[in-house]
């Protein structure tokens, strides 16, 4: 028996599209839901920049709470003190919360991954905490939500297919835990369909989960890499898969015309941050498309953001007047747009709600399918004609060229040297190896803002794994700066010319970073910047950096970026800092520890046993390089007697200095103890 009452009205002629009544148990009145329903996202128990009366005006049925977020803060006891999250906030219509798996999936990197659950870092502490389903359930009991989701397993859509495989099974696992670890009797349960964009994987566990006593069904894992047309198949797909009577949820997705897509292919429930999160950047969505409120063109005029919008915004304000509050960063700008862009998306659902009701939806797709991909129909931008290109993709660019590795990945090679970026193993897997997991990146970033140096960046790699995994952790709290020097830029536009090659150029930043030489992400929580041009003379201009990703060519190709003086002035510029390289030469050690740096051996990368990690102040965790690497520094050729002094004369190896530091010799260097 369903915990909540969904009743079908009508479909319409034509298409798959459906309009539906809902009642939980904050709409058993009279109230119900209807669908098809947009969920603003209240993330921590508040829709960014909207108060209840703002939400409350512009239509807002159902909100979408985290459940993850609400555990860490303000806990379990908070919610069980105040009888649920509708008292805790003043909320009196449905809630939806989450289950946490989006955050297994945007956390990764800072999380453990075992039959049981998946252990995080906690933002603030940095203690574990697990996560299994039978506490997100017991999680969502106390928050009292009307809906809750079963825990899953996201992965991203451009997952391999064995991957996908095991992801979805566990998801099928979990979800059978989930239906027994329910408390609330009078809470609904959602299950989560996954299989990400392999069609023989969603109809298994569509077969699968419907099996299963759920009072409604999601679609997940999708708007995570893949293309708009991949995902509205899939969306099509899997929900002509799960049963007539029953919510469907399309999760995440997506803008307007997303929205009115998914509809057309049979889906009842949505949510996104989009509203709330492109309204910061001075974007606003109408009905005859998007416009930017950050450009010049709106600066003088008189006319409301969209004209016969009913909404509070548009009644009361000009758009020379949202110009000038985004132009001048004013909190206000963002809330007030943030309201329209609300408003918009639940005037759309009940305009095409209407129109299924009436037999009359394929009409009003048709017509509102081409308006809504529309950007500022008013000020159209005007770009330069487009020369006649072939449109055969280029295999070579100045100095490189493709190369395909024979363990089945493509890397880019640099023609002259032979030398090829990451070329044994797979370019993304050891990024997030060495660049990511060596330096504890994401715990990092949950103490405070974090600052990363990524010093030659090639195609993108290293800065791209970094941005990938702090996605999700990092906020205007805990902002992520990275800052990628490149005196060649050749390689990335290669590399881009081939992004079916290259899933992690799959993203609006790189292409951002080459056409502006920057980018920030939509929330404005990671900042992405380019310094094109010789790095010793680009350096001193940046900010000093927490972490160094030092990646160029090797000295034998790139030889003026590893002698003594660029570690010196590394040193200089970033004086509590982390230094990580791919190199574990004698000479590059000999170098750093010359400039003063704590050296210790790093992370294997497959062609070699260890890498390199150097501190540029007393490491807090080692092993550092010991007698035995000192030993073998002294017997070897590779040695500069010039530099002898400096580094026998290093703290890191004289005997007191170790005394004094706290450091040990054991297992395959020196020790803090």
């Amino acid at each position: 028996m369903s915990r909540i009452r969904f009743q079908l009205e009508a479909t319409s002629p034509g298409t798959r599209a459906r309009a539906g009544r809902l009642n939980t148990r904050h709409h058993a009145s009279g109230r119900e839901v209807l669908t098809p329903v947009f969920m603003p996202v209240g993330t921590q128990a508040t829709v960014r920049g909207q108060t209840l009366e703002t939400l409350g005006e512009t239509g807002s049925q159902i909100l979408l709470a985290n459940t993850y977020h609400l555990m860490l803060r303000p806990g379990p006891e908070v919610f069980e003190r105040f009888g649920g999250i509708h008292r805790f906030m003043g909320w009196t219509g449905s809630v939806l919360t989450d289950s946490g798996g989006f955050q297994i999936f945007s956390l990764e990197g800072s999380r453990e991954l075992s039959e049981e659950g998946a252990r995080f870092r906690h933002p603030r502490t940095g203690e574990l905490t697990l996560l299994t389903p039978e506490r997100s359930l017991a999680m969502q009991a106390a928050i009292g939500s009307d809906i809750a989701m079963a825990l899953d397993q996201c992965l991203p859509s451009t997952a391999p297919e064995q991957s996908a495989k095991e992801a979805m099974e566990l998801t099928h696992r979990w979800a059978a835990r989930s239906l027994v670890a329910r408390r609330d009797p009078e809470q609904a349960l959602f299950g989560i369909v996954q299989g990400a964009c392999f069609p023989e994987l969603r109809r298994q566990s569509a077969e699968v989960l419907c099996q299963l006593p759920f009072d409604g069904y999601a679609i997940g894992g999708l708007a995570v890499g893949e293309s708009k047309r991949e995902r509205e198949d899939i969306t099509e797909l899997t929900a002509a898969l799960l049963p007539g009577d029953r919510p469907r949820y399309l999760m995440g997705v997506g803008t307007p015309l997303d929205l009115l897509e998914a509809v057309h292919r049979g889906v009842d429930m949505f949510d996104c941050i989009l509203p709330t999160a492109l309204a910061q950047q001075g974007q606003a969505f109408t009905l005859q498309g998007k416009v930017d409120l950050r450009r010049g063109s709106y600066r003088l005029e008189e006319a409301p953001l969209e004209r016969g919008c009913p909404c509070s915004t548009c009644a009361r304000f000009s758009r020379a007047y949202l110009h000038h509050l985004i132009k001048s960063r004013e909190v206000l700008g963002w809330s007030l747009i943030g309201t329209h862009n609300l408003a918009l998306y639940h005037r759309l659902m009940a305009e095409v709600r209407a129109s299924i009701v009436e037999g009359r939806f394929l009409e009003l797709y048709r017509e509102r399918r081409e308006s809504l991909a529309a950007t500022d129909p008013e000020h159209p931008v005007r770009r330069p004609r487009a020369t006649r290109k072939s449109k055969r993709r280029p295999r070579e660019l100045g100095a490189y060229e493709l190369y395909a590795s024979p363990h089945g990945f493509h890397s880019i090679r640099h023609r002259d040297s032979g030398e090829v970026m990451h070329s044994v193993t797979e370019p993304s897997l050891e990024a997030r190896r060495l660049y990511v997991e060596q330096p504890r990146l994401l715990e990092r970033l949950a103490q405070g803002p974090l600052s990363i140096w990524d010093v030659g960046l090639g195609a993108a790699t290293n800065a791209m794994a970094a941005i990938s995994a702090c996605r999700g952790l990092a906020s205007p709290e805990r902002p992520l700066k990275v800052v990628s020097f490149e005196r060649d830029l050749d390689s990335l536009r290669l590399a881009l010319h081939h992004p079916n090659l290259f899933a992690h150029l799959r993203h609006p930043g790189p292409a951002a970073l080459l056409e502006k030489g920057a980018w920030r992400s939509v929330d404005g929580a990671i900042h992405w910047e380019l310094r094109a041009g010789e790095f010793r003379e680009q350096a001193p201009h940046a900010p000093a950096a927490d972490v160094v990703f030092f990646d160029p060519f090797s000295p034998k190709t790139d030889g003026g970026l590893w002698t003594l003086e660029v570690f010196r002035e590394l040193a200089r510029l970033c004086p509590k800092s982390e230094l990580i390289t791919y190199s574990n030469s004698t000479a590059v050690r000999e170098r750093l520890l010359a400039a003063g740096w704590y050296v210790a051996p790093g992370a294997s990368t497959g062609p070699k046993a260890d890498t390199t990690r150097a501190f540029s102040s007393v490491p807090l965790d080692g092993p550092l390089l010991g007698p035995e690497w000192l030993e073998r520094w002294r017997r070897s050729t590779a040695r500069d007697p010039e530099l002898a002094p400096l580094v026998e004369g290093h703290p890191q190896f004289r005997e007191a200095g170790l005394l004094t530091l706290g450091w040990t010799a054991g297992g395959r260097g020196l020790v803090r103890h």
